[in-house]
């Protein structure tokens, strides 16, 4: 009975392992690059004569199986899973008792090409619910970039980045959706994130070392970064090290820089014949029979070069980089260049199983610059070069600078360059450490640490023979200031798939910030026994200005944040996005230093839908849609909204006879003040045909900013300054973006890639008053000018854009040939059909807009065999600039005799006009243009042998022409702050770039 028993559970056991057998029709183990099982892994059988698909997941040991696959084939088995390259097992067929084993090792996904970044972690290109862009590093432009965001223009749809001129110690201004505050600065430019440090100064990274740049363009993408993000945030990747890489990679360029476009000025001759045609007369010291080209005199020719070499590579556990750059910018005026030397290295590691996870890196910049003077009062090598008289010589034949004193406004710009010393140098350094540990596979904890220092000194000597310090005997300003920034992130990161369709994804931290900003002083003295020391010794100056200690004050601002967010996919297909960020800080009202900033997003991929799929015409198709509100706490200190006592520039003296400096309100406090917030609907379609050979995206965007902040007057009987900063006005954007990419060839060993970016915009400032705080305008945009005192050329009002003209209108000449401007009713503001010679103030009116209607970016690369050619163009439409420069030197009554005048004026301007230079519509031009920015010649050598993986030679022309017809040297200026469009006698040349670089990687 004994051996019976045993023998039917025997048979029992056996059944039971037969029928678990053929339930299990396809088991398999999913594994990464190293072999480490992956759980969490989808897996889609899709059987090929049905189209039926079946859907399952790894286990947390890396396993999977099908057990209700109907029999045949054949099938498709496709694996996917986030941070990896899917891959696809196929001609597989399902047959009763004969189970299939499958394994497949997944490779890691390199982050420029599926991966997007997000803030505090990435996502799946796919799983994309709001409006971000990625450029890669080898789609950026190429050039002599002092800052990384010049390598975005034209790319990115939406950002516009103007660099309005070619000087090497010069920023770009850059703004993303239009403007949206009323505050300068980088209160009205994108929040930077590197590597994940936000906040981080972007000269801590060469260009070449970037590995890809995200940009984050509306509030649902941007709305986790809270309070710093209402005008877009940009996350830079750097290039990191990979497992199984060891690489030595050095890149280096020279470079060579050309004036590309000149006023023409009148040259002696010229000026001679003018002056004794005319009836005008000079003194006779100025006409000493020279024809001096003073733009030539201030100019040379530039040349830079960049060199950087890294190392990247690592192990499974261990991944390293580490890189050096080094840049030489010469500017094409004397006296103006920059250098730059960066140092970086980052190194991570796992422990404990491969469940933690550590990574430190310490990054240093250097930077030298020096520059010319640029000040008001003729004071600037930038005007002095244009309206200085030919007829004068540079030295006279003592060799002394050839000066007159007396003559307002008139300075020897050769002088202003070799007289003056304007140096400036910035220490940065940042550390940054960061550690996550698994608590579960589909949990994680993270803290990152960072540290950032930044040193700045600036050094100027003005000598006893400079004119911008006239009877000093020599003048020397000394100033130095420290900033430091200290960050703690700590967050919880979940994320999970269930039963192969169902993808959450969590995060929840907290952040905590302190800047201690502005600490510094400043040392201004003059008088010196002779100028051998310039700078280097102010205590053998026999005067200190008491007035000249600077603007500097510790500024210690904190910022505690609270944040979340959630991402659920369903089978790819459908997904959403919830974000929320709680942000408290001490720049604001003591009743409102805490504030709410949220969002959400929803995204269907109708591609994936059987009804599409059956259309046979998309390859993807997404439709995207989110709201989100983000807040602007840029360039704010803590005592913005605080009671503010100060020094004054008076001094009194008291019984004893002493000398004492009188304090007073310098700042009236705001207890009330608030954040100014952005909430920004935004509509997108993303996609794709024809094989993805054409792809793209279209978007919709309505940006609203309420509680704009700015300084109104008040009545000093009810505050103690005569100003107060408060929240009143409100700006809105609304727009429309295109993104295009597509492949016209691909044939052979030619291929034609291009791609478009378009985008318009439409700016609005909607209030600038409320019940307390009541103005009907604020004028902007003051030039200058002879008899032309408080004539601005911008008006700030309700129902208009930051940057509209609002100025005289030019009627043309009366029978005494003199410009004669039309006159407006009083009341009505209406032409009255008079014009008169003496325009008054409300004699204004609305005559243009510097706001661009549309921006275009065109790239195109060609590739054949070994050569690659690129050529982007980048363009600006349907905006006005003020050529106030041209208006400058257009004066004939006022500067005949004195200063230098355009050429053109022979054929363009009567000389009886006493109002020629009178900023008016007549110099409001047209700021149309469309430049080939960009042109890159590259050749990929043979392999020479086996130390080189690759060998890399091109050629580039940066603004190789420009079409347009703006009559300044260059249609491309500032576009951001309060005054776009303004280009007034402080314009640097721009240039034109021939660069020849190498690259190689052992």
């Amino acid at each position: 009975m004994k051996k019976k028993s045993l023998l039917c559970f025997a048979l029992l056991v056996a059944g039971a392992i037969q029928v678990q057998a053929q339930q299990e029709q396809v088991k398999g183990a999913t594994q990464n690059e190293s072999g480490k099982f992956l759980s969490g892994v989808s897996i889609k059988a899709v059987h090929g004569e049905s189209g039926r698909s079946f859907h399952t997941s790894s286990s947390d040991q890396g396993l999977f199986s099908f057990s209700n696959l109907p029999e045949g084939g054949p099938y498709q088995f496709i694996f996917s899973y986030v941070g990896f390259q899917p891959d696809t097992l196929s001609g597989y067929r399902i047959q009763t008792g004969r189970p299939l084993a499958l394994s497949v090792k997944l490779q890691p996904m390199t982050t420029e090409l599926e991966e997007v970044v997000i803030g505090y972690g990435t996502i799946s290109r796919k799983d994309v619910t709001s409006s971000i862009t990625t450029i890669k590093a080898e789609d950026m432009n190429v050039g002599v970039f002092a800052s990384p965001a010049q390598m975005l223009q034209g790319k990115v749809p939406g950002l516009t980045i103007s660099t309005n001129n070619s000087n090497p110690n010069a920023t770009p201004s850059i703004s993303l959706r239009g403007a949206s505050t009323l505050r300068s600065g980088e209160a009205m430019e994108p929040y930077y994130v590197i590597d994940g440090v936000p906040g981080a100064s972007l000269s801590l990274v060469a260009p070449d070392d970037i590995e890809s740049v995200d940009v984050l363009r509306d509030a649902s993408a941007t709305a986790i970064y809270g309070s710093k993000a209402a005008n877009g945030v940009i996350i830079v990747t750097t290039k990191r090290g990979r497992s199984g890489q060891t690489d030595i990679t050095y890149n280096g360029y020279v470079a060579i820089d050309e004036v590309a476009n000149r006023y023409d000025m009148m040259n002696g001759d010229q000026y001679r014949a003018f002056v004794n045609d005319n009836g005008f007369s000079m003194e006779p010291t100025d006409d000493l029979g020279a024809n001096t080209d003073w733009q030539r005199e201030v100019e040379r020719t530039g040349v830079s070069n960049n060199h950087n070499i890294s190392l990247l590579g690592g192990t499974d556990k261990t991944q390293y980089s580490a890189s050096l750059n080094t840049l030489q910018n010469n500017g094409v005026i004397k006296g103006t260049d920059m250098g730059r030397q960066i140092g970086r290295g980052f190194v991570r590691t796992k422990a404990m199983g491969d469940r933690l996870t550590a990574s430190f890196n310490v990054n240093t910049s250097i930077t030298k610059q020096n520059d010319v003077l640029a000040l008001g009062d003729g004071v600037s090598v930038y005007d002095a070069m244009y309206y200085y008289l030919p007829v004068s010589p540079v030295r006279t034949e003592t060799g002394a600078w050839y000066e007159k004193p007396d003559r307002s406004q008139y300075v020897n710009p050769v002088s202003l360059i070799e007289e003056n010393t304007n140096f400036s140098k910035t220490k940065v350094i940042q550390a940054h450490a960061k550690v996550g540990y698994e608590i579960l596979p589909s949990l994680t904890y993270n803290i990152d640490l960072s540290l950032q220092n930044r040193q700045f000194n600036n050094a100027q000597y003005y000598t006893a023979n400079s004119m911008a310090a006239r009877n000093q005997n020599g003048k020397s300003i000394r100033a130095a200031v420290e900033d430091e920034r200290r960050i703690m992130e700590m967050n919880l990161a979940y994320d999970k798939t269930f039963d192969g369709l169902h993808r959450v994804s969590a995060l929840a931290g907290y952040s905590w910030e302190e800047n201690n900003n502005n600490d510094g002083f400043q040392l201004t003295t003059s008088d010196y026994y002779d100028d051998g020391l310039s700078y280097y010794n102010p205590g053998m100056a026999n005067v200190v200005d008491l007035l000249g200690f600077g603007n500097y004050y510790l500024s210690t601002l904190r910022m505690i944040s609270v944040y979340g967010r959630v991402n659920y996919a369903y089978n790819s297909k459908y997904l959403f996005q919830a974000t929320v960020r709680r942000d408290g800080s001490s720049a604001f009202g003591a009743n409102n230093r805490w504030a709410t900033f949220p969002s959400i997003s929803a995204a269907w991929r109708l591609s994936e839908e059987p009804f599409i799929q059956q259309v046979g015409i998309f390859d993807d198709l997404k439709l995207r849609a989110g709201y989100g509100v983000s807040g602007n706490s840029m360039g704010f200190d803590v005592f913005s909204a605080r009671q503010v006592y100060g020094a004054t520039s008076s001094f009194y003296t008291d019984a004893f006879g002493n000398d004492l400096r009188t304090l007073a309100a310098l700042r009236n406090a705001n207890p009330d003040l608030r954040w100014e917030r952005t909430g920004m609907l935004n509509l997108g379609v993303d996609f794709a045909f024809l094989g993805n050979r054409l792809s793209g995206s279209i978007e919709y965007y309505d940006k609203n900013t309420t509680d704009l902040i700015y300084d109104y007057a008040v009545s000093t009987t009810k505050y103690l300054y005569g100003s107060l900063t408060a929240n009143v006005g409100e700006i809105n954007n609304k727009g429309v973006e295109l993104s295009l990419q597509a492949v016209p060839v691909r044939s052979g060993n030619f291929s034609w890639s291009t791609g478009v970016v378009a985008s318009h915009n439409k700016n609005v400032v909607t209030r600038i008053s409320n019940q307390e705080f009541s103005t009907d305008y604020i004028d902007l945009a003051e030039l200058g000018g002879a008899g032309q005192s408080n004539a601005f050329q911008q008006r700030l009002m309700e129902g208009a854009p930051i940057g509209q003209f609002y100025t005289w209108e030019w009627a043309g000449y009366n029978e005494d040939g003199v410009s004669t401007f039309y006159v407006r009713d009083l009341e009505t503001g209406e032409r009255t059909g008079e014009t008169t010679i003496t325009p008054a103030n409300k004699d204004r009116a609305v005559t243009g807009s510097a706001q661009p209607k549309a921006t275009l970016g065109w790239n195109n690369n060609f590739t054949y065999q070994n050569f690659a050619l690129t050529a982007m163009f980048q363009g600006v439409f349907g905006h006005q600039i003020m050529n106030g420069t041209r208006a400058r030197h257009t004066n004939i009554v006022g500067n005949a005799g004195q200063k230098n005048l355009l050429a053109s004026v022979l054929e363009t301007d009567k000389v009886s006009d006493i109002n020629a230079h009178y900023l008016s519509d007549r110099y409001l031009e047209k700021g149309d243009y469309l430049r080939l920015a960009n042109l890159t010649l590259s050749y990929n050598l043979p392999k020479l042998s086996s130390q080189f993986k690759n060998i890399r030679v091109y050629a580039t022309v940066n603004n190789a022409f420009v079409l347009t017809s703006y009559k300044g040297v260059d249609p491309e200026v500032d576009l951001g702050g309060l005054t776009p469009g303004i280009d007034n006698r402080q314009t640097y040349p721009r240039t034109r770039t021939f660069m020849f670089g190498l690259n190689f990687n052992l």
